[in-house]
C-alpha cells in the first residue's frame, strides 16, 4: 500500500483498517476503482464502512473537479503563457508568492517558467487520460492482454524520492540551514531549546493538502519497557561515583532521557511503575503502536506543537511550562511542508551521527543512511577541518553510504560564515573581505583533510566531495553579502536538479505513449506477415544481447571470488588485530561498562558522541578491505558504468531501426522500445538495492556467528568479569576462524550469483513476454484510444523537443 492510501485512512479516522488495505495491496490507483462489493469485503463493520464511503465519494468529486480543469488544457496553457509574457502588471502584486530563493519568481527567464508550467499541466492531463483508459479496461472478458495492460498502467505511477541525509553535531546549525534552504524560516526549532540527538526528523513536501503536518512515530511500548529495565540495570551496576569518560556521558544520557519524560519521579520508581498509563495520557498512540499526526496552518504553529517530541527543555514559548518531553519515545518525526517545489521528490533527513541502542530506531537509522543519495556533513566555519566530531561521523557512516549504500555526493557544509564578532574593523568592506578570505581557507583545509581519509576514499572518489561555506542569517538579512554569495542558492539549485521534474514527466508520458501504442496496435489485425518477421528478429536479438550481459557479470563474480579468498586468508592470520577494539592499551574502570555494552548489544557500543565500537565490523574488515575498491568499480553509485550497470545500459533491441523497415508494426515497436527502457531502469534499481545487501552480508554473517558468544560473555559477573569476557570472545574467534570467514565469503558470493541469474532471467522473460503479447496478440474487445494516443504523442514529442538551454 502506498503513502497516499495510508494518509487518507489516517485523515478519515480509519487507521485501524490500514493493515487490511495493505494485505489487499490497495494503492492510490486501485482506491479510485473500488466498488461497493469491494468495500463491503474490506470493511465489514457498518459504521467505519459508511464513513469510508462518504469520504471516498468526496475524494472522487474533488478529483473530478481537478480533472475538469484539464479538459480545456490548451486554452489554459495559452492563457498561462500570456500572463507570464505580459509581465507583473497582469498579476496581483500584493500577493506574489516568493520562490525558493526568497525573491519573487519574476527574475526567472520566461521560457524556463513557461516550460515548468507546461510540464505540470502535461503530466496532469496524461495521468487523467491513463486513469480513464484503466477504467475502460474493466470488462468481464479479462483477457491476458487486458490484464497485462492494466498492470502496466498501474506501474506508471512511481514516486521517485531522493533522500538527503543531514549530519552534524548539536549546535552546528543544521536546523537553520534546512530552514533557509527550503525557504521556511520558522519550520525547525533553532536555539532556545536543546536538540535531541536521537530523534530523526524527515522534511518533505505535503502533496495532499495545503497544511503543515507532522507524523510522530513512536517506538513500541515493549521496547521502552526493555529500555527502562536496561537503564535501571546499568545504574545499579555502575553507581555515579564509578563513572568516567564516555561512561559518564552514557550516565548523563540516561538521566536526561528519564528526566525529560518523568521529571524527578523516576528516581523513586521501579521500571514497572514507570510504565503506568498516567505518564502517557497525552500520547494514547504510544500503546497502540500508531502514529500521532499534528496538523497546522503555519510552520510556526506546527513547530510549537512538535517541539515537545524532538527537543528537551523546561520551558517553551512565553514561559509556558511543558510537563513532559516525549523525545525518548520517538523513533522518527516526518514534517510535511505545503507548496514547496524543492521537496516534491526530495526528503531532507536530520540524522544522529551514530545509530541507536534501541533496536528499531537503529534499524531505521541504518535504512535511511543506506538510502541517502546525498549526505550533508554540517560543521561550524571556525576550524572545520579540526572539528573532530564531524569527521568521526563521516568515518562511521562511510561504508554504510558508500559500497553499502547509494550515496553519490558528500557535501561538507561550513555554517555561520557571517560570524565576525572577533573582527576589530566592522566596516562593510572589511567584513566582506574577512568572510571571503576565511571561506577560501576553510574550503582548502577541509579538502586537504578529506584527502587524508583513505578508508573513506575507498568508497568515494574526489569528484564526489564538495565543500560549501554558507550563512543562513546573511541569506535572509543580506547585511554584508548578496544572497548568491551565501552559497545557500547553490544548495537550492542542487536540490532542484535532484528533483528532476522533467525526468518524471518524460518517463510517465513515454510509458503512457508506449501503452496506448500497444492498445491501438492490438486492435489492428493486419500486417501479420510483418509481425512474424519482426518477432523472429527480436527473439534472435535477445539471445545475442544477453550473451555479453552474462559474460561481463560472470567475470566480475570471478574477480570477487579471488579477492575474497585473499581476504579470508588475511582474516584467519590477523584476526587478533580486529580484537584490539576490545583490548585497548589504556583502560579505566569505565571500560568494563563499555565492554558490557558491547556484549549486551550484539557486538556494538553506541556512545552518545565519538567513535563507536563495532566488533562485527572490525572482524569483517579484512574481508571488506579486500573488495572495497573492486566493489566501487563494479557497482558505482552513479549507476553508469561497470559490469552490471554498464552492460544493462548498453543492452538494446534496436527497435527504432526496425520501425524504419516495418511500418506496419510501428505501434507495437514503439511499445517495445518504452518497455525496454522501463525494464532497464527497473533492473538498475534492483541492482542498486541488492548490491547493498551483498556488501553488508559480510558483516552480517560475522555478526550472526558471534551472537551466541556475546550471550555467554554477558553472563559473567563480579570480579574478573571483564577479562573473562575478553577471553571468551578471543577463544570463540580463534576456534571459529576456520569456518566463520569462509562462511561470510560463501554467503556474499551466493547473493552475487543469485543477482547475476535474476538479471539474466528478468531481461529474457520480460522482453519475451512483451514481444509475444505485442506481436502475436490481436484483441478487438479493448477500447479505441486513437484520440488519446494523438494527444499523448503530441506531448511526448513536445517534451523530447525541449532544448537543454530552456531546461
Amino acid at each position: 500500500m502506498d503513502d497516499f492510501v495510508c494518509d487518507k485512512l489516517n485523515q478519515w479516522g480509519l487507521s485501524e483498517w490500514i493493515e487490511r488495505f495493505t494485505e489487499q495491496r490497495i494503492d492510490k490507483e486501485s482506491l479510485y476503482c473500488l466498488e461497493d462489493r469491494d468495500i463491503d469485503c474490506l470493511i465489514p463493520l457498518l459504521g467505519p464502512r459508511a464513513k469510508f464511503k462518504k469520504n471516498l465519494n468526496l475524494l472522487k468529486q474533488e478529483e473530478q473537479n481537478t480533472n475538469a480543469g484539464n479538459e480545456d488544457f490548451s486554452d489554459q496553457l495559452q492563457h498561462h503563457e500570456e500572463v507570464i509574457e505580459a509581465g507583473p502588471s497582469t498579476r496581483n502584486n500584493g500577493n506574489r508568492k516568493q520562490d525558493y530563493r526568497g525573491e519573487t519568481n519574476e527574475g526567472q527567464p520566461p521560457a524556463k517558467r513557461r516550460c515548468e508550467a507546461s510540464e505540470v499541466m502535461i503530466l496532469s492531463e496524461v495521468k487523467a487520460i491513463m486513469r480513464s483508459v484503466y477504467i475502460s479496461l474493466h470488462n468481464p472478458d479479462n483477457t491476458k492482454l487486458n490484464a497485462f495492460l492494466k498492470t502496466r498502467i498501474m506501474d506508471l505511477e512511481t514516486d521517485k524520492r531522493e533522500l538527503v541525509g543531514v549530519f552534524g553535531r548539536t549546535g552546528a546549525g543544521k536546523s537553520s540551514l534546512i530552514n533557509a534552504v527550503i525557504g521556511e524560516k520558522k519550520l525547525l526549532p533553532t536555539g532556545g531549546v536543546c536538540a535531541c540527538t536521537s530523534v530523526m526528523i524527515k522534511v518533505e513536501a505535503n502533496r495532499h493538502n495545503h497544511k503543515y503536518e507532522a507524523d510522530i512515530e513512536f517506538i513500541t511500548a515493549e521496547e521502552w519497557k526493555d529500555e527502562l529495565w536496561s537503564m535501571n540495570q546499568l545504574r545499579k551496576d555502575n553507581p555515579d561515583s564509578e563513572m568516567e569518560g564516555d561512561d559518564d556521558d552514557d550516565h548523563r544520557d540516561i538521566d536526561d532521557k528519564l528526566s525529560a519524560l518523568y521529571g524527578d519521579e523516576w528516581k523513586e520508581k521501579t521500571p514497572e511503575n514507570l510504565m503506568d498509563n498516567k505518564y502517557f495520557r497525552e500520547i494514547p498512540e504510544f500503546f497502540k503502536s500508531g502514529k500521532k499526526t499534528l496538523t497546522c496552518d503555519s510552520a510556526q504553529e506546527l513547530t510549537a506543537k512538535f517541539v515537545q517530541y524532538t527537543r528537551n527543555d523546561t520551558k517553551q514559548g512565553e514561559g509556558k511550562e511543558v510537563k513532559r518531553w516525549y523525545w525518548p519515545l520517538v523513533k522518527c518525526v516526518t514534517v510535511r511542508v505545503p507548496n514547496n517545489d524543492l521537496l516534491q521528490h526530495v526528503t531532507l533527513v536530520d540524522l544522529p551521527g551514530n545509530g541507536d541502542r534501541n533496536k528499531s530506531r537503529d534499524e531505521m537509522w541504518k535504512g535511511i543512511v543506506g538510502n541517502c543519495s546525498t549526505v550533508w556533513i554540517v560543521a561550524g566555519i571556525v576550524r572545520p577541518a579540526a572539528e573532530k566530531e564531524s569527521w568521526e561521523i563521516l568515518k562511521n557512516v562511510s561504508s554504510l553510504i558508500g559500497n553499502g549504500g547509494e550515496c553519490q555526493q558528500i557535501h561538507f557544509i561550513c555554517t555561520k560564515s557571517d560570524n565576525t564578532e572577533d573582527l576589530d574593523d566592522q566596516s562593510a568592506d572589511a567584513v566582506r573581505a574577512h568572510i571571503f578570505k576565511r571561506n577560501m581557507k576553510a574550503k582548502e583545509e577541509v579538502l586537504k583533510e578529506f584527502n587524508r581519509l583513505h578508508t573513506v576514499k575507498k568508497h568515494f572518489g574526489g569528484d564526489s566531495f564538495k565543500v560549501f561555506t554558507v550563512s543562513s542569517q546573511e541569506f535572509l538579512k543580506k547585511k554584508h553579502l548578496k544572497q548568491h554569495e551565501t552559497e545557500i542558492p547553490k544548495l537550492q539549485d542542487f536540490l532542484k536538479n535532484l528533483n528532476d521534474c522533467h525526468s518524471e514527466t518524460l518517463n510517465y508520458v513515454s510509458g503512457a505513449h508506449g501503452i496506448l501504442s500497444l492498445i491501438q496496435g492490438a486492435r489492428c489485425g493486419d500486417a501479420d506477415g510483418q509481425k512474424t518477421d519482426v518477432c523472429e528478429q527480436l527473439q534472435n536479438k535477445i539471445k545475442r544481447q544477453l550473451g555479453p550481459v552474462q559474460k561481463a557479470m560472470i567475470k566480475a563474480y570471478r574477480a570477487f571470488e579471488t579477492r575474497l579468498c585473499e581476504g579470508v586468508k588475511t582474516s584467519k592470520s590477523s584476526y587478533e588485530k580486529s580484537l584490539k577494539c576490545i583490548n585497548p592499551r589504556k583502560t579505566g574502570r569505565g571500560f568494563h561498562r563499555t565492554l558490557k555494552c558491547v556484549v549486551n548489544n550484539g557486538g556494538i557500543y553506541q556512545p552518545k558522541k565519538g567513535k563507536q565500537i563495532n566488533l562485527n565490523m572490525e572482524l569483517a574488515s579484512f574481508l571488506t578491505d579486500s573488495i572495497d575498491e573492486e566493489f566501487r568499480r563494479t557497482f558505482p553509485n552513479d549507476r553508469k558504468d561497470g559490469p552490471f550497470f554498464g552492460v544493462i545500459n548498453k543492452f538494446s533491441l534496436d527497435t527504432e531501426g526496425l520501425i524504419q523497415e516495418y511500418d506496419g508494426v510501428k505501434l507495437q515497436l514503439i511499445f517495445l522500445k518504452t518497455e525496454e527502457e522501463k525494464i532497464k531502469k527497473k533492473l538498475k534499481r534492483e541492482i542498486r538495492d541488492r548490491k547493498k545487501k551483498i556488501y553488508n552480508s559480510l558483516t552480517e554473517t560475522i555478526a550472526n556467528n558471534m551472537q551466541a558468544c556475546y550471550k555467554r560473555a554477558a553472563e559473567f559477573r563480579g570480579k574478573g568479569s571483564m577479562q573473562n569476557m575478553k577471553d571468551m570472545i578471543g577463544k570463540h574467534v580463534s576456534e571459529s576462524k576456520g569456518i566463520m570467514f569462509d562462511q561470510a565469503k560463501q554467503v556474499m558470493l551466493k547473493k552475487l550469483e543469485d543477482l547475476v541469474e535474476d538479471i539474466w532471467e528478468t531481461l529474457e522473460k520480460t522482453m519475451k513476454e512483451s514481444i509475444e503479447l505485442s506481436l502475436k496478440t490481436n484483441d478487438n474487445s479493448i477500447p479505441d484510444v486513437s484520440d488519446k494516443l494523438m494527444v499523448v504523442e503530441k506531448h511526448y514529442k513536445q517534451l523530447g523537443g525541449i532544448s537543454e538551454e530552456e531546461m
